[in-house]
């Protein structure tokens, strides 16, 4: 169900048609985190939606600016969610063209409770990288819609991710950001992912009835249910490994990741340890797993029987 590198390498700033009104430009980013680099989207045919402009990147900014044909313009900048390679190239596109940034809201919007309450612990993000200055000029809820010139994105708030991720659906697709891609199951890395969210995200778009997932990294994605479906069971089988590791006693999330990501190279080892505690934190939330001590990346966990 995972995608492999060559059904994917467009070149940057190169408009390809998606579909009648859709097109995307790849930006110039690519990383072990972005695949080839952040996808942004042109919805439209006359006033156009940009869905994640990207990074800071004057090329890509004359990319998006290119990529305009006669008669076209943009009316609409959408930011599924503040990390910085999806959002810091919002606010010079919108003096470029007037149109207003819209968005969920800022970088700490629809962080959970508990996440809140790790965060004011002094828990930091785990590198990921957050737009810490954007700010949106007008902002959506869920259910929301975002109404253009021949084209309407219902605003889905997809939390997991980052807090105030969402997803847009567009008629039988939807444009899925950092959820649901088809190279890579997604990074959630507390206190800016919470797993709880995740998988409740990913079973309220398991309910609708996509055609196609168009997301943030990566080719479209065209078994949406089939995908969904690998990412939840992704997600349980790694909650399984972590229980029946701690059944042989109490352990931390970094001693529990050195013990189960067994193939991963050393170098990934601390990314691995923040998805162990997002595990962890999720699974003291079931009365699963309790923290041996206040709640926190270091804390020793046991298991609840």
């Amino acid at each position: 169900m995972t995608q492999t590198p060559n059904d994917f390498d467009p070149r940057p700033g190169e408009p390809v048609r998606l579909a009648d009104g859709l097109r995307r430009v790849l930006a110039p980013n690519p990383s072990p985190m972005t695949y080839r680099g952040t996808n942004t989207y042109l919805l439209g045919t006359r006033e156009l939606a940009v869905i994640d402009p990207g990074p800071l990147s004057e090329a890509h900014l004359q990319a998006i600016l290119a990529a305009l044909e006669p008669g076209q313009s943009i009316s609409h900048i959408v930011v599924t969610h503040t990390h910085v390679d999806h959002s810091p190239l919002a606010r010079p596109l919108a003096e470029r063209c007037g149109a207003p940034m819209i968005a969920f809201g800022g970088p700490e919007a629809g962080r959970s409770p508990v996440m809140t309450r790790l965060a004011a612990a002094g828990l930091a993000g785990g590198g990921e990288g957050i737009d810490r200055d954007f700010a949106p000029d007008l902002t959506v809820a869920d259910g929301a819609a975002i109404e253009g010139d021949g084209w309407t994105l219902e605003v889905i708030h997809t939390p997991g991710h980052l807090g105030n991720h969402i997803a847009l659906g567009w008629e039988e697709a939807c444009f899925t950001a950092d959820h649901v891609m088809g190279w890579a199951s997604s990074l959630v890395s507390p206190p800016d992912g919470d797993l709880t969210d995740f998988m409740a995200s990913c079973r309220k778009l398991r309910a609708r009835r996509w055609q196609v997932l168009h997301p943030g990294h990566g080719a479209p994605v065209e078994d949406p249910a089939g995908r969904l479906d690998w990412l939840i069971e992704h997600r349980l089988a790694r909650e399984a490994a972590i229980l029946a590791a701690l059944a042989d006693g109490p352990a931390t999330a970094a001693d529990l990741a050195a013990r189960i990501y067994t193939e991963t190279p050393a170098a990934l080892l601390p990314a691995a340890e923040r998805n162990v505690f997002a595990h962890l934190v999720d699974l003291v939330g079931q009365n699963r797993v309790e923290s041996l001590g206040p709640l926190a990346a270091t804390a020793r966990f046991a298991r609840l029987t």
